[in-house]
């Protein structure tokens, strides 16, 4: 509804907007709506970048993990630059919706790419081991 506001007041909408918004609408549990978002401003031509990203990896949270790996594809194809928000978010949500295999995928790229871990990261990787059988 701001978004809206925004655009038919003619105020210009930046990447800060959209990110705002798209952040309010993650906290809120409208993955839809932020995802709606996230194409708008990819369709408008406003920059995308990694906060975009990390925003609309996150509003996935709710079990939508092949949508946040779309994004994070996108991510990388477009350079947008990968942070520790971002793998973090991206493993969670595969993490939480039973896909070990591909939150450990994700751990993998993560130290390729040499974002920066943290505990709450490997303590994901760890139990998607665990929920995968796959701990060695």
């Amino acid at each position: 509804q701001l978004l809206s506001q925004q655009v038919s007041s003619k105020l210009e909408l930046d990447t800060i907007s959209f990110n705002a918004t798209i952040s309010a609408c993650e906290k809120a549990g409208e993955w839809e709506k932020a995802l709606q978002l996230f194409n708008a401003m990819a369709e408008s031509g406003v920059e995308l970048d990694t906060i975009t990203f990390n925003a609309a990896i996150s509003a996935c949270e709710t079990g939508e993990w092949k949508k946040a790996l779309q994004l994070f594809g996108l991510m990388a194809q477009s350079r947008v630059e990968l942070n520790t928000i971002t793998c973090s978010s991206a493993i969670s949500v595969c993490q939480k919706s039973g896909e070990s295999e591909k939150a450990l995928w994700l751990f993998g790229v993560m130290e390729q790419n040499e974002v920066e871990s943290s505990s709450a990261i490997i303590s994901s990787a760890i139990d998607a081991c665990e929920k995968g059988s796959e701990w060695e």
